[in-house]
């Protein structure tokens, strides 16, 4: 009797022990603890942003078309000036001297003429008599043929006189055009912008036309020339309202449109983008050229657009907490039967030939999955958190504003939790070693 009750006794401590141990078992907390955020509805605004500079409408820089020194400025650095108007003059001794040669090598050519045209006269005549003194049997053949090449000879000589008066003519046109250079006009009614020379400075334009003044047009009419990268130029037109802000003033917004999108591109460090040309009233004239500008362009709008956070998309559980096919009852699946063209079915759901639920069942990890999500490009997935465990679902994504992206398909609905973030719970957690884990062993799932 003594030892039946010793047996008995046993088993109950043992089954005790038992009990405690599936219980602490299956109440044990998660390694991890679910963060989420309710699908809701609101205001999606798409946005086009991008960094460009302003700079005048019409911008001329004003050079020298010949060599010499800067004798005078008639006008400095934001001075007003009128189309004609001086601005400049170069030392034009040597210019001038230059003419006054050419001036008398012009003259002299044109008495070279007149002295050909007498000579050829002369001749003509002399051979007008050796033809009649032949007649008479007064001159022989030979001089009768003389005569006659010297009157073409002389008639030769007036083409090469008036040959050289026409090469001196343009020698002389050209004195004074140097000359006339030296004088430095400006073309445009505008402002002086910028000036690259002083008095007394020697300006050579042996190989290329040197900048003395860069005048802009009108700065009451302005354009931004912005930087557009190739993933947002196509969804840009010509006409569309435009918004920019510039450091000088902060906190006010400036309006303008797109005129012009440009087609020749820009590759640095391999980032391609294309200019697009925003005009601007600058009527006030704050705006000053090269100001920065900070540009967005509302492409897209849509009110009471059923959303998630792009957190949420971003977002890829540990393979650990992934729900398997035979981790949700029949009811939940059946409750997740949803989609366009798909279904949910414990582990994902399918709407256009995506992932289907064997891909996580068959205990795929969430990189694979991405992977897979990449490779048809059509949805994307997200995370609802069951019984401890994540459940993946697919999605349609439509517009976004960088926070927020529009769902186009029905695979979730308005308050619905998806999973944002997972935090590993303890040091002794999986994740509390795992790169990214801080002190305390937290972790976001973000890949």
């Amino acid at each position: 009797m003594k030892r039946l009750v010793w047996i008995l006794a046993l088993v109950v401590v043992t089954a005790g022990v038992g009990a405690f141990v599936y219980y602490k078992t299956k109440h044990r907390p998660p390694p991890y603890t679910f963060q989420a955020e309710p699908v809701s509805k609101r205001r999606i605004v798409g946005r086009v942003t991008a960094t460009g500079t302003l700079l005048a409408t019409v911008t001329v820089q004003v050079g020298t078309q010949v060599s010499g020194r800067i004798q005078k400025l008639f006008v400095d650095y934001n001075s007003e000036v009128k189309k004609g108007q001086l601005v400049a003059k170069i030392e034009p001794l040597l210019y001038e001297a230059a003419l006054e040669q050419s001036r008398a090598n012009y003259a002299q050519a044109k008495a070279q003429v007149e002295s050909a045209k007498a000579s050829s006269e002369l001749n003509k005549k002399l051979y007008a008599r050796e033809l009649a003194l032949q007649k008479e049997n007064l001159a022989s053949q030979q001089d009768v043929e003389t005569a006659e090449t010297n009157s073409h000879i002389a008639d030769a000589n007036v083409e090469v006189a008036r040959a050289s008066l026409a090469q001196n003519e343009a020698q002389l046109h050209q004195a004074e055009t140097n000359l006339s250079y030296t004088s430095i006009i400006s073309p445009i009614d505008g402002t002086v912008i910028s000036r690259s020379v002083d008095v007394g400075q020697t300006v050579a334009a042996s190989l290329s036309t040197p900048t003395l003044f860069t005048i802009a047009e009108d700065l009451h009419k302005m354009q931004v020339n912005t930087n557009v990268s190739e993933g947002d130029v196509g969804r840009l037109v010509a006409g569309m309202e435009a918004t920019f802000t510039v450091d000088a003033f902060p906190g006010r917004t400036f309006t303008g449109k797109i005129s012009q999108i440009r087609n020749a591109a820009t590759t640095l460090q391999n980032v391609v983008t294309y200019d697009a040309v925003v005009d601007v009233r600058n009527d006030d004239l704050k705006l000053r050229p090269g100001m920065t500008a900070t540009t967005s362009v509302i492409y897209a709008e849509r009110d009471d657009a059923l959303s998630v956070s792009n957190a949420a998309l971003r977002f890829r559980p540990p393979s650990e907490m992934i729900a398997t096919e035979a981790s949700s009852s029949p009811g939940e699946r059946h409750h997740h039967d949803r989609g366009e063209g798909g279904h949910r079915d414990g582990g994902g759901l399918s709407t256009d030939g995506g992932a289907a639920p064997s891909d996580y069942a068959g205990g795929r990890s969430a990189e694979e999955a991405s992977r897979g999500e990449r490779q048809h490009g059509e949805g994307k997935t997200v995370w609802i958190e069951k019984g401890g465990l994540a459940v993946s679902t697919r999605v349609r994504l439509g517009l976004t504003d960088g926070s927020f992206t529009e769902l186009t398909g029905h695979g979730l609905e308005e308050g619905e939790l998806v999973i944002v973030d997972a935090v590993a719970a303890g040091k002794s957690s999986p994740a509390s070693g795992a790169p990214g884990g801080g002190a305390g062993g937290q972790r976001r799932m973000f890949f």
